[in-house]
């Protein structure tokens, strides 16, 4: 099981040395990275992958709405791995 940082760091490296790849990543990033790591992302998972400068800091912000404890959980884990 790779984790999500592992993934980050591992796809962001690559995609900064290998311009191919880096416009593979960006036009699909799950299969991309689905193929990179050999595995099968499920169809309820989004990846999406932007471009930045070095002055800007996105943010990922769960949805407002009342969350079960599974969502809760999955968007902790979302979070806590997010590549910012």
């Amino acid at each position: 099981m790779h984790a999500v940082e592992e993934i980050c760091a591992h796809v962001t490296a690559k995609a900064v040395e290998n311009p191919e790849f880096r416009a593979r990543l960006l036009a699909d990033p799950k299969d991309v990275i689905g193929e990179e790591f050999g595995i099968t992302i499920p169809d309820s998972i989004d990846i999406k992958v932007q471009e930045s400068d070095m002055n800007t800091i996105y943010l990922a912000l769960p949805p407002s709405s009342d969350l079960s404890e599974e969502q809760l959980e999955a968007v902790a884990v979302a979070l806590d791995g997010s590549c910012i």
